[in-house]
């Protein structure tokens, strides 16, 4: 009997952000291509009201399509209003609101068997709410800031406790995450650890100078992936430089902290050595990532990154802070090196991995156990399971 999911992700890409929520992307379509399967995937496009939602950065949103096949996926991109900056709460109402039509109306088309909810906030609470009005079951997947920062707030941590406790299973993107459900009171019998995937046949070992050589890299080079805000740590890293003096930054990623480290790099001396490379398309990391003789994310908080694992894939070691899964991942020596959040501690491992460069295999060998295979086989029997279970 073939599964009917609902996937109720505010993360999705779409054209006119191609990496956002990639992993959320790559996890339905492994999803989907099991027979046991079917997936539709609800990606709501939070827009401000007029006149607001006129600024330009708002144009390519409200251009999308509303319904499109999205590689193998069916996917609806119905709009809610949000009030930028100032709405997290008031979003679970607002897109409940919107969303619920287009759910009924599918809902009664093709009856759907399970919800799976890709965040926990706001999609966790919408799930909950969406479940009470169709009376099928509903999963929620915490991967990181969802659960450390909005789990934080007085006006959204208990919307995140009713959600975990009316959901009939949850999963954490690694164990740490799990133990960080269970301190705000969720039920750990519920919580099921499901970690993430990484195409191993596309982030692979690369020639490190060839790769250097393609890019125009010279020397030795640390890399970090993420968004530029302040949780990544991004500036630690900056601070580290002048204790790196042969070392070149690049910072893949974008945001509103750009400004800040640029300046920082200028009172520091270290802006020619400091590079930003933008938003990378997906695709095009491998090779980002074969150039680097460091990956580092010295982040403030972290489920279990997709970029640790990648980095790894591609045979570079990282260097992390002791957050989230770190622990779980870093298993060998040679994948590399968990520091205090501290620059001096930051650029002592930097210097030991590029000192002493590890076996780029045993590095590799640190990300093998996470596959997108292994990834959709423990998220379908999860699925299966929750649908099966009496209510």
């Amino acid at each position: 009997m073939t599964l009917n999911v609902l996937m109720l992700s505010t993360l999705f890409p779409d054209i006119s952000r191609p990496t956002f929520g990639v992993f959320v992307e790559r996890q339905a379509r492994e999803l989907v291509s099991r027979p046991e399967a079917n997936v539709t995937v609800i990606a709501p496009v939070g827009l401000p009201p007029w006149p607001l939602s006129l600024a330009r950065r708002y144009a390519p949103l409200h251009a999308l399509p509303r319904r499109e096949k999205w590689r193998e996926l069916t996917v609806y991109r119905p709009t809610f209003p949000i009030i930028p900056k100032f709405g997290g709460r008031t979003n679970v109402w607002t897109m409940t609101r919107a969303i619920l039509p287009l759910v009924k109306r599918l809902h009664a088309e093709k009856p759907f068997d399970v919800i799976d909810a890709s965040f926990f906030f706001p999609d966790g609470p919408v799930a909950q709410r969406l479940s009470r009005a169709l009376g099928i079951p509903y999963s929620v997947k915490a991967r990181g800031a969802d659960i450390h920062h909005w789990g934080s707030q007085r006006g959204t941590r208990k919307l995140l406790q009713r959600a975990g406790d009316g959901a009939a299973g949850l999963l954490a993107v690694s164990d740490a995450m799990r133990r960080s459900m269970v301190r705000m009171g969720m039920d750990q019998d519920k919580i099921r650890v499901h970690y993430t995937g990484v195409d191993l046949d596309t982030f692979e070992i690369a020639d490190r100078a060839e790769a250097k050589a393609a890019l125009d890299f010279d020397g030795p080079v640390v890399l970090c992936v993420g968004a530029l805000i302040p949780r990544k740590g991004q500036d630690l890293l900056v601070r580290a430089l002048p204790l790196l003096p042969d070392v070149t930054l690049l910072l893949a990623g974008q945001g509103q902290y750009r400004r800040h480290l640029e300046n920082l790099a200028q009172e520091l001396g270290v802006d020619r050595r400091l590079g930003f490379l933008g938003s990378v398309p997906h695709h095009k990391l491998p090779r980002i990532f074969a150039a680097a003789d460091v990956m580092a994310l010295p982040s403030a908080s972290e489920g279990l990154a997709n970029a640790w694992v990648e980095a790894l894939a591609c045979g570079t070691p990282i260097v992390i802070s002791d957050v989230g899964g770190a622990r779980e991942l870093l298993d060998r020596p040679e994948a590399g090196q968990i520091v205090d959040r501290d620059p001096e501690a930051i650029a002592a491992a930097i210097r030991a991995i590029l000192d002493n460069p590890p076996d780029r295999e045993a590095v590799r060998a640190a990300a093998l156990r996470f596959t997108w295979a292994a990834n959709g086989d423990a998220l379908l029997a999860h699925l299966q399971d929750i649908a099966a279970t009496p209510r």
